[in-house]
């Protein structure tokens, strides 16, 4: 197909090169211009071996072969790594390291539970909604969950920890100005905007510097465990086949 000196660019090297759907006319171009690339590649690299210092050639070929080296042995440990290693942290083990660690997980913004809904202001059956959205027991639920398709937004899922921050990016209505409204414990706010009345309950407050919760942090402690479980396997891995080398007399050290 191409040949810049001694080298030679094959078929077979641009096997996958041009997408399925391709016209004609732009696969040629494609093709034209990878073989345009390669080629000028080429010959720079021809012209840098017989320019440069041999040293230097020689040093470049010590990375390349230690890039190598380093790309088989990555992708072998990794394969071993995913076979022999347990990704699930249980419940135990995530607590026992939010105990010993909590000083780290101190929260630079703010944290609410609370749950909302975003009504039209004129809705007919807005008194009743007001009413169970306050007094909220398992039937409310239900029932809000029932007609949720009246409301333009909402979000029931009072039991998690959000950021404040969060809100204030979906709901407009709450800004800089009036977000610490939000941020006492079971308050029940009611502000309106041009669209409609929102309706807010919170259920908990979590100010910067208080510890976060462990049911917040948890994700990041599981990733903290899984990387430190990894980090020990593989010292375990290096260990065991240094060691099955030596036993099978395939590695030695000449003294």
């Amino acid at each position: 197909m191409a040949r810049v000196n001694e080298t030679y660019l094959y078929q077979d090297d641009i096997k996958g090169l041009v997408p399925s759907g391709t016209t004609k006319n732009d696969s040629t171009i494609i093709v034209k211009n990878f073989i345009k690339h390669w080629a000028t590649q080429q010959l720079f690299v021809d012209g840098a071996k017989v320019n440069l210092k041999e040293e230097k050639q020689e040093a470049f070929n010590k990375l390349v072969e230690q890039y190598k080296n380093d790309l088989y042995t990555k992708a072998y440990i990794e394969a071993l790594v995913k076979r022999n290693m347990d990704t699930v942290v249980n419940t135990q083990e995530a607590q026992a390291y939010y105990n010993n660690n909590k000083e780290v997980f101190k929260l630079n913004e703010e944290l609410i539970k609370f749950r909302y809904i975003h009504v039209d202001a004129h809705i007919n059956n807005f008194s009743t909604i007001e009413e169970k959205f306050k007094r909220y027991n398992a039937k409310d639920k239900k029932d809000l969950d029932s007609i949720s398709i009246q409301f333009k937004s909402y979000s029931f899922n009072d039991s998690i920890w959000i950021k404040l921050s969060h809100v204030i990016n979906k709901i407009h209505v709450i800004n800089i100005e009036n977000k610490d409204q939000l941020l006492n414990k079971s308050n029940f706010l009611q502000l309106k905007d041009s669209l409609g009345v929102y309706l807010m309950q919170v259920n908990d407050v979590l100010v910067q510097n208080d510890t976060a919760p462990l049911e917040y942090v948890k994700p990041t402690i599981d990733q903290i465990v899984i990387n430190k479980r990894k980090l020990e396997l593989i010292k375990e891995l290096e260990k065991d086949i240094t060691k099955d080398a030596i036993k099978n007399k395939q590695f030695e050290i000449f003294k």
